[in-house]
C-alpha cells in the first residue's frame, strides 16, 4: 500500500505527532505552547502541525498573528470509527475470553 499525503495513519505513526495530538486533547495550543512541552524546536512543531492538518486530525483557528491548533472532530471521529471497525469483534471477543478463563490459563 502507497502512502499518500493526507493519511492519519501515517500522521499518527509519528511519536512526536502523537505526543501533539495528546497535548490537544486538553484544548487549544499555540505552536509555541506546543514546543514548550516537547523535546522538539518550534519549527519542528509547525512541519507537525501542517502533516496533522493535511491528515484532517487537526484544524486552527487564526488569533492575531498566531494560529491556535485543535483537534479537528470529524477527522478523529472518522480514525476511530474505522479502528472499532476493524477492532470492536476482536476486541468484544478478546474481553469474552478473559471474562471466562481463570488466571494461569485453566476455563472457568
Amino acid at each position: 500500500m502507497n502512502s499518500l499525503p493526507g493519511d492519519p495513519f501515517d500522521a499518527l505513526g509519528d511519536p512526536n505527532r502523537r505526543a501533539i495530538i495528546e497535548l490537544l486533547r486538553s484544548g487549544d495550543r499555540s505552536v509555541q505552547e506546543i514546543a514548550d512541552e516537547l523535546p522538539i524546536s518550534r519549527p519542528a512543531v509547525s512541519r507537525h502541525l501542517r502533516l496533522l492538518k493535511d491528515a484532517g486530525l487537526v484544524s486552527y483557528e487564526s488569533e492575531g498573528t498566531r494560529r491556535l491548533y485543535r483537534l479537528h472532530d470529524e477527522g478523529i471521529q472518522a480514525v476511530q470509527a474505522y479502528l472499532e471497525s476493524v477492532w470492536g469483534d476482536a476486541a468484544t471477543r478478546f474481553r469474552i475470553y478473559a471474562e471466562n478463563t481463570e488466571p494461569g490459563g485453566g476455563e472457568r
